[in-house]
């Protein structure tokens, strides 16, 4: 399935499949090639960036704020190849929502106060300063703002 029509659907769906949709192609786009722990990391900021508010109200807004996530900076006519990735980025997205609706205190966090992250081999960053909050996989987790 195309990138593209993964957008589409998410703006016509409601509000929260629509946010499991864009989370979902987040995890996929970012960690498909990392651990579950290392998925939800990575939804986990998604989320923080939707509670801060500065990225955007949703998460749809959120990952596709420009340079932002993969969604925002992938060609929409990328193509998901991978239905099993695709499958656990979408329990992986669900899971991690059903636990960011809990009250703050019970949540389970793997990065607590992580709001970015980067593959620290590829890329680096102007915000990346100091040490990260946590490493994993190829995966480093700052708290920035």
């Amino acid at each position: 399935m195309k990138l593209a029509w993964l957008l589409w659907l998410a703006s016509v769906l409601p509000h929260d499949a629509a946010d499991q949709t864009c989370l979902a192609a987040t995890v996929y786009l970012e960690a498909r090639s990392e651990s579950t722990l290392g998925q939800k990391a990575v939804a986990e900021v998604a989320l923080r960036r939707r509670d801060n508010g500065r990225w955007g109200d949703t998460v749809c807004k959120v990952v596709t704020a420009p340079g932002q996530f993969a969604v925002s900076t992938t060609h929409k006519g990328y193509v998901l190849r991978n239905p099993d990735a695709w499958g656990k980025a979408w329990r992986v997205a669900g899971d991690v929502m059903h636990n960011w609706s809990l009250p703050h205190e019970q949540r389970e966090q793997v990065v607590p106060d992580a709001d970015h992250f980067a593959i620290a081999e590829q890329v680096s960053p102007s915000w990346m300063i100091g040490e990260p909050l946590r490493k994993i996989g190829a995966h480093s987790f700052y708290r920035v703002n």
